[in-house]
Order: C-alpha cells, then sequence, then structure tokens
C-alpha cells in the first residue's frame, strides 16, 4: 500500500511534467491530467474489489502490482511519439489543448494507474482476518497509503524531477512497487525490479528533433535553442509551437513583433524614449538587447520567471551584461508588487504557448502595472492568439479600459497584436519622434495604429478564463466562423 500510494500520486506530478513541454501548465491542463488520475484509481478500486474476492491471494495481487509497474516504465518512453500526436492535432485540427492533452494523458497513464488502483481493495480483502476488526484494517491500510503518497509528491517535486529527470523518476516509481510485488512472488521475479534499475543507466533522448545548438529541462519548462540555415536562432519553448526569442546575424531587429516595443512607447507623445523601463517576461532577452542597441541609457528590468533563459539569451542571443540592464527571476506581478520603481513603459510578454498566465490579464494587475508607471507611462501586452481570433484582444482591451484613460492596438502580425495603455492621449504622430535609425519601423506602426476593439469582457481575479477562450477561439477557427 505504501509503495503504490507513493508510485501513483508522484505518477500524477511527473505526468504533468511529462505533458508540459507539449502543451504547457495552465489550470486545464493540470485539470486533464487530475481527472485522469482519479478516474483510472476510480476503475481500479471497483476493479480491485471484484479481483479480491475472485482471487483472495497475495501471489495474484504481487502479479497485478508488477504488471502495472512494467506499465508505468513504459510511459517515459512511448510518451513523445503519442504526445507528438497530440500535438498534431493541436497544431493541424485545432481541437485546443483540452482534448489534445486528454487523449495524451489517457494514451499513457490510464491503464498502468488503473491497475495500481486496484491494490487499495484487494490488500484490504487480503488483511480483513476478522468483519469486527474492518473498520481498523481500512483505516490503517488508507492511512499509510496517504503518507505514500504525500512521500511520493514530495520526492518527484522537490528532488527526483530536477535531479535525475522526468525519464528516470518514472523508472523509479515503477522499481519501487515492482521490488515489493517481485519480493511477494519469488527470486526470480526479482529480474524485474532489477531491469528497471539498469533502465536508469539509458540515455534520455531528445525530446524533440531540428538543428538544435542547445537544450535544457530547467525548473519550470523544456528550453532548446535552434539554428536555421542563413543562422537564425531561435528560442523555443515546451511545445515548440511559438518562438519565444529571435537573433538575426548581423542586425538588431528581428522582422518580428518584438521591434514593436521599441517604437509603440512613442504613441504617447513624450517625444522621447523612455528613460526606464520593465520588461516581464524576457525569454532570451530579444527586447531589452534591441533596447541596449538603440536606446543605451534607457534602463531596462527584465523579469523572468525562470532565470536560466537569462543564462540562455546572453551565451546564444546576444544579451550582454551592462549597467542598465537588471535581471530578476521573478513571477512578473510579485515582482511589481514588491518594487517601488516607477517605469515609463511596462512591457507584458509572457506566455506559455498557447496561453497568457491569467493573472497577468486582470483589472487588479494592470491597475498594479498602472501605478508602477511614472506619469504618461504606457503598459504594451504582446496578444497572442489563433489566426483571425479576436476574443482575448477585446477581453484585455475592455479590462485595460478599466483602469486606464486611452486604449489603442498595432495588429503588428497575424498572430500577434501589440496593445498599449495609457493615461496619455495615443496616437500616430507621437510616433513620427522615434529616431532616425528607426524611422521606417515607426512609420509602419503608426500606419497600423488604431482605437482598441471594443465588446469584451472584462477579466478580474476571481473570473479570467483565458484558457478556455483560447480554446474556444482555436475551435472557433477551425469551424471556420469569424472573429
Amino acid at each position: 500500500m505504501f509503495a503504490v500510494g507513493l508510485s501513483t500520486l508522484g505518477a500524477e506530478i511527473a505526468a504533468q511534467r511529462l505533458m508540459a513541454p507539449f502543451f504547457g501548465s495552465s489550470t486545464v491542463i493540470w485539470a486533464n491530467t487530475i481527472a485522469v488520475v482519479l478516474l483510472a484509481l476510480s476503475i481500479g478500486y471497483w476493479l480491485g474489489g471484484r479481483l479480491a474476492d475472485r482471487r483472495p491471494e497475495r501471489s495474484a495481487l504481487a502479479a497485478l502490482v508488477l504488471l502495472g509497474s512494467g506499465l508505468l516504465a513504459i510511459v517515459p518512453f512511448i510518451a513523445h511519439p503519442f504526445l507528438s500526436l497530440s500535438v498534431s492535432a493541436f497544431d493541424e485540427l485545432s481541437v485546443g489543448a483540452f482534448l489534445a492533452s486528454l487523449f495524451g494523458t489517457l494514451v499513457l497513464v490510464a491503464v498502468p494507474l488503473l491497475l495500481l488502483g486496484a491494490v487499495s481493495p484487494w490488500a484490504t480483502r487480503l488483511k480483513l482476518a476478522d468483519v469486527t476488526q474492518a473498520g481498523v484494517t481500512a483505516g490503517r491500510l488508507y492511512a499509510i497509503s496517504t503518507v505514500g503518497s504525500l512521500v511520493g509528491v514530495f520526492f518527484v517535486a522537490l528532488w527526483a524531477i530536477e535531479a535525475i529527470g522526468t525519464q528516470r523518476t518514472f523508472l523509479v516509481l515503477a522499481a519501487v512497487p515492482a521490488l515489493v510485488a517481485a519480493a511477494q512472488l519469488g527470486p526470480r521475479w526479482l529480474v524485474v525490479p532489477g531491469a528497471l534499475v539498469v533502465a536508469l543507466a539509458l540515455p534520455v533522448g531528445t525530446t524533440k528533433p531540428g538543428n538544435v545548438l542547445y537544450e535544457t529541462e530547467t525548473a519550470y519548462q523544456y528550453a532548446r535553442v535552434v539554428q536555421d540555415p542563413d543562422g537564425t536562432r531561435k528560442l523555443e519553448l515546451n511545445e515548440g509551437q511559438a518562438i519565444h526569442s529571435l537573433w538575426r546575424p548581423g542586425t538588431v531587429l528581428t522582422g518580428g513583433y518584438w521591434d514593436g516595443f521599441l517604437v509603440l512607447p512613442f504613441a504617447t507623445g513624450s517625444g522621447r524614449p523612455p528613460a526606464r523601463i520593465a520588461a516581464l517576461g524576457t525569454a532570451g532577452g530579444t527586447v531589452p538587447r534591441a533596447y541596449a542597441h538603440y536606446f543605451p541609457s534607457t534602463r531596462v528590468d527584465a523579469v523572468d520567471i525562470d532565470g536560466e533563459l537569462f543564462k540562455i539569451g546572453r551565451r546564444w542571443f546576444g544579451l550582454e551584461a551592462r549597467p542598465q540592464l537588471r535581471e530578476f527571476a521573478q513571477d512578473a506581478r510579485p515582482f511589481l508588487r514588491s518594487t517601488d520603481e516607477r517605469y515609463d513603459a511596462i512591457f507584458v510578454d509572457a506566455y506559455r504557448q498557447p496561453y497568457i498566465p491569467f493573472y497577468l490579464t486582470t483589472r487588479e494587475f494592470f491597475s498594479l502595472a498602472r501605478s508602477r508607471l511614472a506619469p504618461g507611462g504606457s503598459v504594451i501586452i504582446n496578444v497572442g492568439h489563433p489566426r483571425d481570433s479576436q476574443t482575448l484582444e477585446k477581453a484585455l482591451s475592455a479590462t485595460l479600459g478599466t483602469v486606464f484613460k486611452h486604449v489603442a492596438r498595432d495588429p503588428v502580425q497575424t498572430l500577434n497584436t501589440l496593445v498599449i495603455a495609457s493615461d496619455a492621449p495615443l496616437s500616430a504622430a507621437g510616433l513620427d519622434e522615434a529616431p532616425a535609425a528607426l524611422r521606417s519601423l515607426a512609420g509602419e506602426s503608426a500606419g497600423r495604429l488604431e482605437p482598441a476593439l471594443r465588446g469584451g469582457t472584462v477579466f478580474t481575479d476571481d473570473r479570467a478564463p483565458v484558457e478556455w477562450l483560447i480554446d474556444a477561439s482555436i475551435v472557433s477557427y477551425a469551424a471556420g466562423e469569424e472573429k
């Protein structure tokens, strides 16, 4: 009971880690993982009760545990093809991360957890010698199982994932109950947990193919740097459906939405570049690097929850240490809450594709951001969205409109819109004050600048259904519905 409790709850945490590189770790994805685990365990309890009455034998129970452990050990080795299929459905069929991740979780962990779930009623049946002691016996066994579950959760979350990686974590979680089961079946069966221990030495496969310069699994996500034949470098996080930083040889400009952050602050009519900015969601440092080149006197507070990305930025994306740059490995909202600085511009570009964290989309967050702005300052948000979908942008614009006097939009790319909000009037004329080196870029932005979209729902900390809204947008796009 202890060993199986350890493995089942540990596998739940590890399964989410396995899913995150493909689908992220939003509330919806977590809900899928938890739901599949609970469903598998529920069916396992029912099945275990029936089998226990038919074969109240310790050896039969041990054989079931050994089979479930073996299937659990296979999970990390078959994960890539099945989750790639789920990502393909997400990307090409546009069924949404909810359905795609649900399919992936069912395929990977439902069966082994179902078999391990059968242990609880079966073990209770074997241990129960006197019906008058049924309550005490059942209570004791479930307490032992729960303690095992606690150990499994903390073992995986606090040590195993970072120390030995996801693949080896699954192998350890499978080896523990396999060892206990093999001890019940006899010495010859010890070959099974022995094989699982030997499998710990197997090299960890690459999660995604490609011309990879560097890849790592940080405390928060999977990250890799890929290089195109022309020398362009891209930073991919988790699922790889989006590029989070870009570096082109011989130029600071990217040709992407990042360039818009250089000129859009001029829309406030200040006539000067921002003296101080906070970049919330820095990734590899594309925007701070560009500011260092074009506005070397601008002080930049670069914020990202994953400190490893700063190291990647310095090594692969030209992010250089300088007095004007300060790096903060913090979550964006706690950072804003704790700082006493006042900024001329706050940039928000914090995605775990395709979702923006809900707590960075609410009225309360934008009120906090407004309190950290200098007079006439602006907040600029990169709104990523499915093609021709405006639902998320409308919601963010409506929410910003409850905090700021003026909101405008720059539809910089098909899948990206920069939304700017300020208490100062916003106009395309202000972009004429951009420096000569950026005049062409500013002119393009001025030609696109227009009033914010209307009709969105205001998000609050209590209700900000970002994940469902984006999934619904993807499904609507797949069905051919308009905006």
